[in-house]
């Protein structure tokens, strides 16, 4: 999904986590939407209605059942409270764990997820530009096979309409046939002219290949 402000979701039964967590955030100039959400309405959590979130575990009960919920979402979230303060912090793939008790948790809180919102954001500029690349790498695959293929179709266009033609100069012509022979050379005509349009195709596939050797270059420079 692509990210225009994203929207972090917060799950957690205390006032003040969500508070000291929007107020830190809301310090930068990046801050995204918040959707507050009661900590025991983690079943209720919907992958596609949030891009990070942030989960207040006091309990080692709240924590084992937050973690499960999250990981079955499937989206980043960033786990508070749910460790001795010894250790700074857990990352267990795309879920973060902070201790509650660490100084400043809330302004550090935010940096993960600040993180993990930029990560998540040019992921899904990568996915978009490999989605655009190949729509564009197969159109011109086609467009190839198409001005390949003019050639064939224009030179059997080109007997069909002689033979069409051939037919109607032909003397004591029943009128029933005539009426057929003159139908097909109209058809075979508004055919060849369909496939001489074909000719600016060319154009357009030069064009496509220079935009995607653009991409490429550029994509090359953003991964130095």
């Amino acid at each position: 999904m692509a990210l225009s402000r994203p929207i972090v979701l917060i799950l957690s039964n205390d006032p003040a986590f969500s508070r000291q967590l929007i107020e830190k955030w809301a310090e930068g100039a990046d801050a995204p939407e918040f959707v507050l959400l009661q900590e025991d309405l983690y079943r209720d959590l919907c992958r596609d209605a949030f891009d990070l979130a942030i989960a207040d575990a006091l309990s080692p009960e709240s924590h084992a059942q937050l973690k499960q919920a999250l990981a079955a979402a499937g989206k980043p979230a960033i786990v508070i409270g749910a460790h001795e303060p010894s250790e700074p912090h857990r990352i267990h793939g795309s879920m973060v764990e902070l201790p509650r008790d660490l100084r400043h948790w809330a302004a550090t809180a935010v940096l993960v997820g600040r993180e993990i919102l930029r990560r998540t954001l040019a992921e899904a500029r990568t996915r978009e530009s490999e989605q655009a690349r190949a729509a564009v790498e197969a159109d011109a695959t086609l467009g190839r096979y198409m001005v390949e293929m003019r050639n064939g179709v224009n030179n059997a266009l080109t007997s069909v309409l002689g033979n069409a033609e051939l037919l109607l100069h032909e003397p004591g012509l029943p009128a029933a046939v005539q009426a057929q022979a003159d139908t097909i050379r109209n058809m075979a005509l508004r055919l060849n002219e369909v496939f001489q349009r074909f000719s600016s195709l060319q154009k357009e596939l030069s064009v496509a290949a220079r935009e995607s050797e653009k991409s490429s270059a550029s994509r090359a420079a953003a991964g130095r």
